[in-house]
């Protein structure tokens, strides 16, 4: 039985860089804090550090040259003493791990980290039955305010394509401790461990030993989404050296996402996905590439928020924000991203470039750094029914109600404000015209590779929805 996480979260940190700023999600106390600084960072800069560890907090030191990690030693499932944590409440109404006969087991792993040792939690969202298994793992490190992200902003598109998503826990066992001290009582880690961790439990995860042994694990990519995008690019000097024991590359692609920063440049394929929240403070302008030294995509999708403001309850709820929560599923367009970056890493596909978001930089004209179209929302960046075929103006940040205590799950969140019922008539007709409308941009944009088959469904039904 899993229990539901329903805690509150800390407070939002600004981190200003070159009088540039950007909203993240906060993180534990216990979280590793990035030392990059870049505009656009993560929570505690989100740029390449040089170690992982927060301010105050020695950088747990590199090799100098490519060097094989130790094996850690993995428990039995763990079963008990009482529920496990559950870190994955955010998905799609209907469409959870039970609908798509997707198996969570929990593990314990041990080892030592930066001549210390730690014990941390890893948890395996695999299909039911092992033959559906695409040889594809997403990988990620918990987020530090307690959620599997990675997992939840991907679901849909992980469970239908038989993909297999690891969550490694790296900022600390409070969350896990505040359901069940019994469970977890012996977890332990530090900062400076963070980077060994990730990469000797991704090490595991890819072994003949590990969790998925009898499986063919082709490749493994690792996700971060705000705080958890801090962790991601904090690794990445290690992803320089750290190895397996056959000394192959560990991660085979990265995806940091609401995350702006200047990311350095590494040797596999990283796709980058800022948001509307990064924009209204000028996300990284960093130029895609093609060659084998700098793999890079940025993917600026319109309408996008920093948070998921659909599928996030119990975490954020309406009664929370002052405005009308944004239904843009965040889900459908992350995985556009994923899916490139799958393709890319496991059949050397090369994905498109794509349009960046405009900017004028003129807030005394509209309020927002982007440039708005006539409904208020972004032009340019990775196009989609939502903000081509509008009903609202989707808008960053909403705003708690007063006195109010989830303000920073507001301010990270996009509201909208509705398009005229009269200025709908006069856009579309009807109702059936305007469902007919997004029917035919989707299968545009699934014949472009900027839309997913597998959410077509989905969006339509949101069209179906709309009363005009």
């Amino acid at each position: 039985m899993l229990k539901k996480n329903s805690s509150m979260f800390g407070i939002v940190l600004l981190t200003a860089a070159a009088a540039i700023f950007s909203l993240q999600e906060p993180m534990s106390a216990q979280a590793p804090q990035g030392k990059g600084g870049a505009p656009g960072g993560g929570e505690f800069g989100g740029g390449a550090g040089k170690g992982g560890g927060p301010k105050g907090v020695p950088a747990a030191p590199l090799p100098t040259q490519p060097t094989a990690v130790p094996m850690p030693a993995l428990s039995a499932k763990i079963t008990g003493p009482g529920v496990m944590y559950d870190s994955s409440v955010g998905q799609w109404p209907g469409r959870d791990t039970k609908f798509y006969k997707y198996d969570t087991d929990e593990y314990f792993v041990t080892g030592t980290a930066n001549s210390k040792p730690y014990k941390t939690r890893l948890v395996i969202r695999r299909p039911s039955d092992n033959a559906k298994f695409s040889g594809l793992v997403l990988a990620e490190s918990m987020h530090p305010a307690g959620n599997a992200h990675g997992f939840e902003y991907n679901s849909i598109y992980l469970m239908t394509s038989g993909h297999i998503a690891a969550e490694i826990l790296t900022s600390g066992p409070s969350m896990p401790l505040g359901v069940n001290r019994e469970r977890y009582a012996d977890l332990t880690m530090s900062n400076d461990q963070v980077n060994e961790i990730l990469a000797q439990v991704g090490s595991l995860v890819r072994s003949k030993t590990g969790p998925l042994a009898g499986l063919p694990v082709r490749k493994m990519v690792l996700f971060g989404t705000s705080a958890s995008s801090a962790v991601l690019t904090n690794y990445l000097p290690a992803h320089m050296v750290f190895r397996t024991p056959d000394m192959q590359h560990i991660y085979d692609g990265f995806m940091p996402t609401s995350n702006g920063s200047v990311i350095m440049k590494v040797d596999v394929p990283l796709i980058q996905v800022p948001t509307q929240h990064e924009q209204e403070n000028i996300a990284t302008n960093r130029q895609d590439g093609d060659a084998p030294g700098d793999q890079y995509r940025n993917y600026e999708f319109a309408g996008m928020g920093h948070l998921d403001a659909r599928n996030n309850q119990p975490r954020l709820k309406q009664s929370d924000c002052v405005n009308p929560l944004s239904n843009y599923p965040l889900e459908a367009y992350m995985s556009v991203a994923l899916h490139h970056l799958l393709r890319w890493v496991d059949q050397g596909i090369v994905p498109p470039r794509a349009d960046r978001i405009l900017i004028d930089r003129n807030t005394n004209n509209d309020g927002s750094l982007m440039v708005l179209d006539e409904h208020g929302n972004a032009k340019g960046g990775i196009r989609n029914p939502y903000v081509d075929l509008p009903v609202a103006k989707y808008t960053a940040r909403n705003t708690a109600v007063p006195g109010g205590t989830n303000q920073q799950l507001c301010n990270l969140s996009v509201y909208t404000t509705a398009i005229p019922k009269a200025e709908m008539k006069k856009l579309h007709g009807s109702k059936a015209n305007y469902v007919k409308k997004v029917d035919a941009r989707l299968k545009e944009l699934e014949k472009t590779g900027w839309s997913l088959p597998v959410y077509h469904d989905l969006i339509v039904a949101d069209a179906q929805g709309v009363d005009f």
